[in-house]
């Protein structure tokens, strides 16, 4: 079925020795993990109208939250997105770059940047960042979802710490909760009562709170929903029509209704 999206299994299947990406303090110039504040849990997923990217709210530094408003999912430009798992410093001045770039290309060539253009774009920012991510001070774990207007499609890849683009078939996921999404996925597409890239909107935006809500249960550093303090996950929806946010008072809605009440 081809490459699903887990970007630690890339890693592995590619020889990257993990330890590396976050060394520990040792005196000698080492890099504590717990003193960089990292993003955690993104995911996007194909559906039966376009794509639908989402991200937790949480910033963490080692096991302390730093953060629960953050905006991982950031609109690159009015067909794209930029989903961040990693160090939040790092990844936002790579998506300011990204959408500046797209910008000056639209208004000197007066059309859009082709969208391998636009993946061309961010494995450079990526490789160029690579040695910041080897010594554990700029790991960056992207998912970048767009529509392609060539093709008539949305299109999902994700990308290992060197840039190397990959392409997912349905879905792609990144950050801490993504072994526990990426399960769910697996197994609602291979086992359940239909790909989940069949659902509607509404069905698949239930589906989308589910699976942040169930990495959040098994993860730490996953924010998930939390309805007491009205956070929910950011999530984008893109089509043929642009990139559109998903109101929080409709994942609200969604989530008391049907989620909560297993409907």
């Amino acid at each position: 079925m081809g490459p699903q999206g887990d970007f630690l299994q890339v890693l592995r299947e590619q020889g990257y020795a993990l330890d590396n990406l976050f060394p520990s303090s040792n005196g000698n110039g080492g890099f504590n993990q717990a003193d960089v504040t990292t993003g955690t849990t993104v995911f996007a997923m194909k559906y039966a109208d376009g794509v639908l990217v989402a991200g937790d709210r949480r910033a963490t530094a080692g096991n302390v939250v730093m953060y629960d408003r953050t905006d991982k999912v950031l609109e690159i430009d009015r067909f794209s997105v930029l989903a961040i798992a990693g160090v939040p410093a790092t990844a936002f001045e790579m998506a300011r770059i990204l959408e500046h770039s797209f910008k000056y290309y639209r208004r000197s060539q007066l059309q859009d940047l082709s969208f391998e253009g636009k993946l061309r774009a961010l494995a450079t920012l990526l490789k160029n960042n690579a040695p910041a991510a080897l010594a554990g001070t700029g790991t960056v774990a992207p998912v970048f979802a767009g529509y392609d207007a060539q093709e008539g499609c949305g299109k999902i890849f994700f990308y290992d710490i060197l840039g190397a683009e990959f392409e997912a078939v349905e879905y792609a996921v990144s950050g801490s909760g993504s072994p526990t999404i990426r399960g769910i996925l697996y197994y609602m597409n291979r086992w359940g009562n239909g790909p989940v890239g069949g659902l509607n909107e509404e069905d698949a935006l239930i589906f989308v709170l589910r699976l942040m809500t169930s990495a959040a249960e098994f993860d730490s550093a996953t924010g998930g929903v939390d309805a007491q303090a009205q956070l929910y996950p950011i999530v984008k929806r893109i089509s043929a029509e642009g990139v559109r946010t998903i109101p929080a008072d409709r994942l609200k809605t969604l989530f008391s209704d049907k989620v909560l009440n297993n409907v």
